[in-house]
């Protein structure tokens, strides 16, 4: 996997920075171990720091991650289902957040018709440890990784729950969370389009952001 550029907040810091970041895995291994940030902002510029995972604790590294979703038979049969159909099915860049101590990895799923055009987004792969979906929307999947029903766009917003209600409140701040990931998801595509490689750091960090407040649920 190639180093990518992000904005986001270091462990222990208390602003977010420009960042040259890149997972790595051991020699001969598959799992990720840790995560390597080159620094670029102000007296900070040119250093590096290396994060890495409990010995303990497995993660699975981005080729095992690519071979878990070539060997998911639902999602690799909906795939072939639109090739042959005339399709070209591309698989976008697999996106690495840091979760904690460990990773949510994140891969579009775009079609392109026979005739060209532009690609459209047609599924969103979420995988977070033995947990893997494949929905029409990042929203969609991330429901069904962390067990809640997504909120359609269509439908009013939900109304706040009463006292005593602590498991429904859970879920609607998981829902609502899980409904910022997907904005702030969308508009990341939008300036990836655009070339706006600013804002799509902004973008990817708010969404780490909210995806780190999920898992403290």
């Amino acid at each position: 996997m190639d180093s990518y550029y992000i904005i986001m907040r270091l462990p222990d810091e208390e602003r977010e920075e420009f960042l040259l970041m890149l997972p790595f895995t051991p020699v001969n291994k598959n799992n990720t171990i840790g995560w390597l940030a080159a620094r670029s902002d102000g007296e900070n510029y040119g250093k590096l720091l290396a994060y890495l995972f409990p010995k303990e604790r497995l993660v699975y590294g981005p080729s095992q991650i690519e071979n878990r979703i070539q060997q998911d038979t639902v999602i690799t049969e909906q795939l072939a289902l639109w090739g042959r159909g005339g399709s070209r099915v591309i698989r976008g860049n697999l996106l690495l957040i840091p979760l904690g101590k460990s990773i949510l990895y994140v891969e579009p799923v775009f079609l392109q018709a026979e005739g060209g055009g532009l690609p459209q987004l047609k599924r969103v792969i979420v995988v977070a440890g033995d947990q893997m979906a494949m929905e029409p929307t990042l929203e969609e999947s991330l429901a069904v990784i962390f067990g809640t029903e997504a909120i359609p766009p269509e439908e009013p917003e939900v109304e706040p729950p009463t006292p005593g209600e602590p498991e429904e409140a859970l879920s609607v701040e998981i829902a609502s969370l899980i409904e910022e990931a997907q904005q702030h998801y969308d508009r990341a595509q939008q300036y990836l389009k655009a070339g706006d490689w600013t804002g799509y750091g902004e973008e990817l960090d708010a969404l780490k952001a909210v995806l780190d407040q999920l898992a403290e649920l």
